[in-house]
């Protein structure tokens, strides 16, 4: 009898430890031109009293490579399509989760200081871009493809080719700018409002690049419901709404 009791006792116990056990914060990988934007995304989901989602931020190439190579995360927020395409064919990820929601748009931005406009297009352009180090993220990361796309769209990439300083993610790259390695880059306007040290000269027209969007799924690996959950609250007219504010366009 005394035996059954304490069965039952120590069953009742790890019952009510296993309700009182918080649960596991959603690991998402983003893209790092969300830094401000997801954080208050997290933010925002904590205060609903879930736990805060744990990300981290780097080019959507690098995150991609890192689920490919067996990264343990929920979720996955690119800056384009064609990383989530390529973890996608590898079956990475819950197809059915897939969804873009975000737009930005692409700019050329100099110091705060300086009021520059960019020329809009042909040899104007070439030169004014030229005038001194241009800062670009790799062509690897969309930021960069992005950039290298309107540069040769417009006629001027062969002039401008040999001023490049390629930075690891388009933060990298605002940086150069903030910290005056380079007097101009070319980032996303979203990159450009979250910095006091730099001021648009110029946005690229539509035309000259692929859609900029940014797409996001759940990680086939992941086993953490929060994960979905903070997934769904992202593609909701209050999740999509924190990220105007930070200067996307939802879709």
């Amino acid at each position: 009898m005394l035996t059954r009791l304490i069965a039952a006792l120590l069953l009742l116990l790890s019952a009510s430890a296993a309700r009182a056990a918080p649960p596991t914060p959603p690991l998402v990988l983003a893209a790092a031109s969300l830094q401000e934007s997801m954080s208050a995304a997290a933010d925002a989901w904590a205060a609903r009293g879930h736990a805060r989602p744990v990300v981290s931020f780097a080019g959507s190439s690098a995150l991609a490579r890192q689920i490919e190579a067996g990264a343990r995360a929920d979720l996955f927020v690119s800056a384009d399509e064609a990383w989530m395409d390529a973890i996608a064919a590898k079956h990475l990820i819950v197809p059915a989760t897939r969804v873009t929601f975000l737009g930005n748009r692409l700019v050329i931005v100099g110091p705060a200081a300086q009021r520059v406009r960019a020329p809009a297009g042909g040899a104007r352009l070439a030169r004014f871009l030229s005038a001194g180090p241009l800062a670009m993220a790799d062509p690897a990361v969309p930021a960069g493809k992005y950039g290298r796309t309107a540069l040769v769209r417009l006629g001027v990439l062969s002039a401008v080719q040999p001023h490049i300083v390629s930075a690891e993610n388009v933060r990298a790259t605002l940086a150069l700018v903030e910290r005056g390695v380079a007097p101009l880059g070319i980032v996303y306007a979203t990159d450009a409002r979250a910095s006091a040290k730099v001021r648009i000269a110029g946005v690229f027209p539509e035309t000259t690049h692929p859609p900029i969007t940014y797409p996001v799924a759940r990680l086939a690996a992941s086993t953490n419901a929060e994960g979905e959950g903070f997934r769904r609250f992202l593609l909701s007219r209050a999740g999509k709404a924190i990220f105007v504010r930070y200067g996307f366009s939802a879709r």
